[in-house]
């Protein structure tokens, strides 16, 4: 399966297996959302490659035909990196490079790049120079293969291994600096969050791409950064919004994504706490995008894993300009299926055309009033119940 696209920036290919687990329509969206990785990273994607296996070859991952094909056509068109969709081990990775000879990059290796090159604040570069360091730090070995040529040499044992420990060492080191410093930073941030007060927090959550920046500045009259690419924002931003007289903190968090690295979700802790503090989660869904159940489910797992799915939260459907009906319609239409059979409130928008945005107002003002008059008793006379005009 090989798809030609024209050329721009760095060329590359991608690479998925189908297995048990992974049929081939996922593999194919898998590998759409990869080729949006890539280019997001700068580069253009030529071909994409996949193979139907059990059970990824733990040298190689793919099979040596499939990877004979991969080389025939990085011969023919001058290819610079291949990007597999799974992470690779570091002997997967070394010997593949042996093989191929071009740069091999995985997808943890991908978004790591991506997120360098998005953080802007000290702070953030901090997070993403850690993650990128632990997941260096077990590859160091291929690094090193230019010095394979010298061992078996009298006097020329050895220095591979020497210089190899080096790095170890310096890269421990660095790590332990990079660690010392986010968990200094953590504690003044943890300060910061104490001197809100108990004002009600309210944090952005989704997918990466799905549109939380531009419903931030929709409702905060601020101009937060937003760009239609993958995780166009990282660092955390907080601004104080009031909506029908109440007021409350909202927080705009970097967009989840299939399969995100650990290394990023530990050394991102400290931003991930603004969710895992905050009272209300307003889970934003791209209901344009054909995986957005997974996309749901996604986030829901990440939201587990820091230990912050019970909390109370309104779900928010994006983007329903770009759906086949007119907007009204799509509301109507929508308000009748299953995706608002939950026990949270559910609300249909488009924050980019500013379509439903007064409903998102009416529900997001109830639901932060149910929180603020348990914390002000009371004052909660000042806020009253308040539903939409029909």
């Amino acid at each position: 399966m090989i798809e030609i696209k024209e050329n721009f920036y760095e060329k590359v290919i991608l690479t998925g297996i189908i297995n048990q687990y992974q049929s081939a329509e996922k593999t194919k969206e898998y590998l759409k959302e990869l080729e949006f990785l890539a280019e997001t990273a700068g580069g253009t994607v030529l071909g994409s490659f996949v193979q139907k296996l059990n059970k990824p070859n733990p040298k190689t991952f793919l099979g040596t035909g499939k990877l004979q094909e991969i080389k025939t056509f990085i011969d023919e068109n001058d290819i610079d990196s291949v990007i597999f969709d799974d992470e690779l081990s570091p002997a997967q990775q070394k010997n593949l490079e042996k093989y191929l000879r071009v740069k091999i990059i995985d997808r943890t290796r991908l978004i790591l790049d991506i997120f360098a090159q998005r953080a802007q604040t000290s702070y953030a570069r901090t997070q993403v120079e850690l993650a990128q360091y632990e997941y260096l730090l077990p590859r160091l070995t291929g690094m090193w293969t230019h010095l394979e040529r010298q061992r078996g040499g009298i006097g020329m044992r050895g220095p591979g291994e020497t210089e190899i420990e080096t790095d170890r060492r310096i890269i421990r080191d660095k790590i332990a600096l990079l660690k010392k410093k986010l968990k200094a930073i953590d504690k003044q941030m943890a300060t910061q969050r104490g001197n809100r007060g108990k004002m009600v927090r309210v944090a952005l959550v989704g997918y990466t791409n799905v549109g939380k920046s531009t419903l931030m500045n929709l409702l905060s009259k601020s101009e937060v950064f937003a760009e239609n690419k993958l995780f166009a924002t990282l660092d955390t931003t907080v601004r104080k919004i009031v909506v029908h007289n109440i007021p409350f903190l909202l927080t705009d968090t970097v967009g989840f994504i299939r399969k995100l690295p650990t290394q990023l979700i530990e050394s991102f802790k400290s931003t991930l706490n603004e969710v895992t503090e905050s009272d209300l989660l307003l889970h934003i869904v791209d209901i344009s995008h054909p995986n957005f159940e997974e996309h749901i489910q996604t986030v829901r797992q990440i939201l587990s894993e820091i230990k912050a799915s019970n909390k109370p939260a309104v779900i928010i459907f994006n983007k329903i300009d770009l759906l086949p009906q007119t907007p009204e319609n799509n509301i109507q239409i929508l308000q009748k299926t299953w995706l608002t059979k939950t026990d949270k409130p559910v609300v249909f928008i488009s924050a980019m055309q500013k379509i439903n945005i007064d409903a998102l107002k009416y529900t997001l003002y109830n639901e932060v009033r149910k929180i603020h008059i348990k914390r002000f008793p009371y004052n909660d006379f000042l806020y009253p119940d308040i539903t939409p005009d029909p």
